[in-house]
């Protein structure tokens, strides 16, 4: 326990760490040394005079140092150096040899579960969500330091995680280092000098001896050193084993005294993110105390059961030894229990949202197979089994009272339109009103002219109806009347949906494609123009199995895994900047044969106007040098929608030769008659993009062809490319684009109301089933997490999703 004169002086302390500038006493820390010796030893008697003077010695020595980095790490030492109390310094003579590693680690234990190493926490045991300046050390400045890294509680520090790890581990005779090893070495310091150069460099330079052998190690500017490295000291020294004229040393390595509680030496140390203001050692320094401390008191929010089912460590073991491991072995066992823990939690999540939204009473539709059967068998094509599997999922979900929430998914052409205009036109055909979503005008003409020349066809012909934002006027205002008054059984839009003024008689059935397109809120508004409506999203890209339990956990999943007979492979080759010309003359012998050609616009990732002007100018530049006699047409974002319109039906309708494009083709356009996809600059996009690009051609009986031309010649961008080039499997190249860019490049935005995760990855599918399969079994027996076992469980999941958007 602490006494007054330490309670004293670590006020002071305290109050000097929040800004290290030696003010926090007028006339520094060295002035207050005098008083300290007379008030310590009054209180402690003469037995403490060796503690005393030395707390005494380190307060004069923070006064000479000269930068902040200096003073950072000193007040850290002397608030550590006060708390131990008198009984921490030893007054024995030391011995002349190095202590062996036994002698060490039995250090490091010790120091690891003393009582005192856990005494900096607060007094009076705040609550583990009490602010971080409750912590010893930590004033509103370093506060607001941690707070850029997001850290506002003592909670949010203990899942502040290490980014990386040191392994110091490796202890070796000096005798047996080797050029370029990460190694620990204990010795005495037999010389210790310090230098300046003529550039005003400081150099600080000892020679360790461990018997042995003998090594240099040089630190630069770090004046203080030579207040704490004293020839007689035992150190141990952690770092790269560097040369120097021949010789082997070390430069600028970790260091710390053998009696310290080793945190930056001989070990397996952790490397925090930084930000300015923040060092490492004060970071790793607060880390441990609060480790230490408050790791013991974290309630363990995983049932006991569930803790031995999947053989995991408990919560205060995977704290701590994520933080400070003993061993790789244990790292591994803590990041294993902690990765766990987000998806499980993440899961139980997702399904008590799918238990709300299937609790919430929906409206079954009466579905008439007769008009089903009527409307397949009059299809120029059969569906294939897959296709068939997915549309009874899809029947049944309509014909129960519990509303559909399910995501349709399928391979680039492997027939997931025809699906959703099946469940559409029965919707129609029962009296409802059921409406599509789409992101952009172009992919909504696009539905809504297939979904038209479906239906001509149907044995009942529901009124189908376009609206985005370029249809204004008495146009706009005839289709909102209409759709108010039930008049339109099936709507096709943009954003333009989901505006106020667009009211619906009787909705029954929402269909979104490229969901993950949309926000939470944007798809939520339109759910909420009918009472529950079932809701059928689509996705154009294949999604990794791991991904569909996690990203959309809590839909119901369909996949058609079966591409429809006669659907021609594509033929895809990567081409290298220099045969850029014989990829132009390709193109040209293709429209010579009275095909069409797409060409691809690089990605500009700065802006869509940036990225507009390179279409604008690579348009030109094929026009003018490349293909003069050929028409060419220009489409990208920054064009009105009615200009998008009338380039897309020239294209159709074969005006044009070649169309020039960005990304915005990438889904949605449908032109049998396109035989090439040309893709400039393919290395910027992903794989899962790339292969999307491919899927606009081959949709006629011709041959066709998508040619990656490569403005890099790296081997990893080649090795990328050449996935495409042999891989023609959307879900294969799925998860390989997944694993390559991570799940938010790979949906190319953040899938709002999902949580972030710190450490688990959404690629471990192993661990992400078993979490699944875990959060289901418990689900199934307590729902709501009422059972007295799974109260801080319950607690744990509304912290844990209360800072994301609901999910929809």
């Amino acid at each position: 326990m602490t006494t007054m004169p330490q309670e004293k002086l670590l006020k002071i302390l305290n109050h000097e760490a929040d800004e290290c500038q030696d003010q926090a006493m007028h006339g520094g820390l060295a002035r207050y040394a005098e008083t300290w010796i007379e008030e310590a030893i009054a209180h402690f008697g003469p037995q403490a005079q060796a503690w005393v003077h030395e707390v005494a010695d380190s307060l004069r020595h923070y006064s000479t140092l000269n930068t902040t980095e200096e003073r950072e790490i000193m007040i850290m030492e002397l608030l550590r150096q006060v708390k131990a109390g008198p009984h921490a310094s030893s007054t024995a003579p030391q011995s002349a040899d190095p202590p062996t590693r036994t002698e060490l680690t039995n250090t490091h234990s010790s120091a690891n579960t003393s009582s005192e190493s856990r005494a900096t926490s607060p007094a009076n045991h705040r609550e583990l969500d009490s602010d971080v300046t409750a912590l010893q050390g930590v004033g509103s400045k370093y506060a607001e330091r941690l707070h850029q890294l997001g850290v506002a509680t003592i909670r949010d520090l203990l899942y502040l995680f290490p980014r990386r790890y040191d392994d110091y581990s490796q202890l070796l005779p000096i005798n047996r280092l080797e050029l370029g090893e990460e190694v620990t070495i204990i010795g005495q310091v037999r010389a210790a000098s310090e230098r300046s150069t003529r550039s005003g460099l400081n150099v600080f330079k000892a020679t360790l001896d461990d018997g042995s052998g003998r090594v240099d190690v040089t630190w630069f500017n770090q004046k203080y050193l030579s207040g704490r490295i004293k020839p007689g000291d035992h150190i141990v020294v952690s770092g790269k084993v560097c040369e120097y004229l021949g010789r082997l040393c070390f430069n600028s390595p970790e260091w710390e005294h053998v009696d310290d509680e080793l945190l930056h030496t001989a070990r397996i140390v952790p490397v925090y993110p930084l930000t300015e203001g923040l060092r490492a050692r004060w970071l790793r320094s607060l880390m441990k105390r609060t480790v230490d401390y408050w790791a013991l008191r974290l309630p363990d929010h995983l049932p006991s059961s569930i803790r031995a089912e999947a053989d995991l460590v408990d919560l205060e073991q995977a704290i701590a030894q994520i933080h400070f491991p003993d061993t790789m072995e244990s790292l591994n066992r803590a990041r294993h229990r902690l990765a766990f823990d987000e998806l499980f939690i993440m899961q139980i999540g997702l399904l008590q949202h799918r238990d709300e939204w299937r609790s919430t009473p929906g409206r079954p539709v009466p579905i008439n197979d007769v008009v089903l059967q009527d409307f397949l068998s009059g299809l120029p094509f059969q569906l294939t089994q897959a296709q068939q599997r997915v549309l009874n999922e899809i029947v049944s979900d309509l014909r129960s009272d519990k509303p559909m929430n399910r995501l349709l998914q399928g391979d680039v052409g492997s027939g997931k339109t025809i699906v959703a205009a099946s469940a559409i036109l029965l919707t129609a055909g029962a009296g409802y009103q059921a409406c599509l979503m789409a992101p952009t005008g172009i992919l909504a003409e696009q539905h809504f002219e297939t979904l038209s020349r479906l239906f001509e066809q149907a044995p009942i012909q529901p009124t189908v109806r376009l609206l985005t934002s370029s249809i204004t006027g008495q146009e706009r205002d005839e289709i909102s009347t209409k759709l108010e008054r039930g008049e339109i059984s099936v709507i096709v839009g943009t954003h333009a949906l989901i505006q106020a003024s667009v009211a619906f008689r009787d909705l029954a059935l929402v269909v979104i494609d490229e969901q993950h397109r949309f926000g939470v809120e944007q798809r939520t508004a339109l759910r909420q123009k009918g009472y529950n409506p079932h809701t059928l999203t689509m996705s154009a890209t294949p999604i990794p199995r791991s991904l569909a339990l996690t990203i959309w956990g809590h839909l119901d999943v369909s996949t058609i895994d079966e591409m429809p007979a006669g659907r021609q492979p594509i033929l895809t080759r990567v081409i290298m900047p220099y045969e850029r010309e014989r990829a132009y003359g390709f193109v040209r012998s293709q429209v010579a044969k009275g095909h069409q050609a797409f060409v691809i616009c690089p990605l500009i990732e700065e802006s869509d106007k940036i990225e507009a002007t390179a279409a604008v100018e690579e348009y030109e530049r094929l026009q003018r040098e490349i293909f003069p006699s050929l028409r060419i047409g220009l489409l990208h974002g920054k064009l009105r929608n009615e200009d998008k319109e009338r380039i897309m039906e020239q294209f159709t309708a074969g005006e044009l030769d070649i169309l020039v494009a960005t990304a915005v083709v990438e889904v949605g356009i449908d032109v049998p008659n396109a035989t090439v996809m040309m893709i400039e600059g393919a290395e910027r996009f992903g794989l899962a993009q790339l292969h999307q690009f491919r899927g606009r051609v081959g949709r006629g009986s011709a041959r066709s062809y998508c040619l990656l031309i490569s403005e890099s010649s790296q081997e990893q961008a080649t090795e990328r490319l050449k996935a495409v080039e042999s891989i023609d499997d959307g879900f294969a190249l799925a998860q390989k684009d997944l694993e390559l860019r991570g799940p938010g490049e790979f949906l190319g935005t953040r899938q709002a109301g999902l949580p972030q995760l710190r450490l688990a990855q959404v690629t471990n599918l192993p661990l992400v089933e078993a979490a699944r399969g875990h959060a289901q079994r418990l689900f199934e027996v307590d729902s709501r997490l009422e059972h007295p076992d799974n109260r801080l469980l319950a607690r744990r999941v509304i912290q844990f999703w209360s800072q994301w958007e609901k999910v929809d």
